[in-house]
């Protein structure tokens, strides 16, 4: 009898140490606006770097930078944080040359379709423009706000206005940080008041609805180190602007840029207690590009721009490093995957996909 008592209490015991164990788990998810998985896996395309149609600058400099006949120190020096941390220490899925295949579920290929397909677990059809009204769909942000110890600690910061309608602000109160806004509080730190100035001094390349990702980054990150959220969901759009604007040089030197805000961040992330060893990165894209001359573009009518790519790095994911089986994953899988590494279960009035399994074994 005291050996089953003492059994029982043991399972208690582990059980009770498993939840608080979830209770201090962190998430960092980051999209990357229309990065295609050619440049994540293969690195420059020559063909396109050498094209003057797609380069606004002499590209001499750039193409001694980014190009190599040999594809892994091709890809290494365009994204190096990824092919030397990421690689031994998370799983990187989406190189189509190996049969390991990444797409967005919903049929229109394009920002708020798939940016709402991550968040929510639901491709749905009646999302369909980058117009539309503020999301009907229950998000995964709104749904972790909600959990225990996580209330008021789950905020996202955006470097396209329309994200405050993907993850609709207004009805959840969530704090999602757009471009022009300031963060807002008593006592800023000095990082958060210089990140609110900077703001207003960079240029409108892109109008009032869009902030370079540097800004964002910078707002973010400051966040970051004065508050402690618990889920921060950072959106860059750069990489995206610059595809549309014909500029391939500006492209790379994004996705350059990109590749080392992200180490940066985890780094300081491994630096400090709050965040070490109990923090989660989930990394992707919102949709994908075409090829050739179409690699300016995406949507329904583009070949490929449903092609996408998915990065996990964190406690408890097997470090798998570049997955080199033929598989597939979809975009409304992510919500249910995200959510379940930090022990909760996501679930919505719709259908919604289902948890990648190998990254949570």
């Amino acid at each position: 009898m005291k050996n089953k008592l003492f059994f029982l209490l043991l399972i208690f015991a582990q059980g009770a140490f498993a939840q608080t164990k979830i209770s201090d788990g962190n998430l960092i998810i980051i999209s990357v606006d229309g990065l295609r998985w050619g440049e994540v896996f293969k690195g420059a395309e020559r063909e396109l770097l050498l094209d003057k149609k797609f380069n606004s600058q002499d590209s001499t400099e750039r193409f001694k930078k980014y190009w190599s006949e040999d594809l892994q120190q091709r890809r290494l020096s365009l994204m190096p944080f990824l092919w030397t941390t990421i690689v031994k220490h998370g799983q990187i899925y989406g190189n189509r040359d190996l049969g390991n295949k990444v797409n967005v579920k919903n049929p229109y290929w394009i920002s708020y379709p798939g940016r709402s397909e991550n968040l929510t677990g639901y491709a749905d059809p009646k999302v369909k423009s980058n117009g539309h009204p503020d999301n009907e769909n229950k998000n995964i942000l709104e749904f972790l706000d909600q959990q225990k110890g996580y209330k008021g600690k789950v905020v996202s910061f955006a470097s396209w206005a329309a994200v405050g309608r993907i993850i609709n602000r207004k009805r959840n109160g969530l704090l999602v940080n757009i471009p022009g806004e300031n963060i807002i509080g008593r006592n800023l730190s000095e990082g958060e008041a210089l990140a609110n100035e900077i703001q207003h001094y960079e240029p409108k390349i892109w109008g009032n609805e869009e902030r370079l990702d540097a800004t964002t980054y910078a707002l973010a990150k400051s966040y970051l180190r004065a508050r402690h959220p618990k889920v921060l969901y950072l959106d860059l759009a750069d990489t995206d602007e610059y595809g549309h604007e014909d500029k391939y040089d500006f492209y790379l030197d994004a996705t350059r840029n990109v590749d080392a805000m992200i180490g940066n961040l985890w780094n300081y992330l491994q630096s400090d207690p709050f965040y070490k060893g109990k923090t989660t990165l989930m990394i992707m894209p919102d949709h994908g590009r075409g090829e050739g001359n179409q690699w300016t573009s995406h949507g329904a009518r583009i070949p490929h721009a449903n092609d996408t790519w998915l990065i996990a790095m964190g406690p408890g994911i097997k470090p798998l490093g570049e997955l080199k089986i033929e598989g597939q994953i979809y975009q409304d899988q992510l919500a249910k995957t995200m959510v379940k590494l930090l022990g909760f279960e996501f679930s919505s009035v719709h259908p919604i996909g289902a948890a990648i399994e190998s990254i949570l074994k």
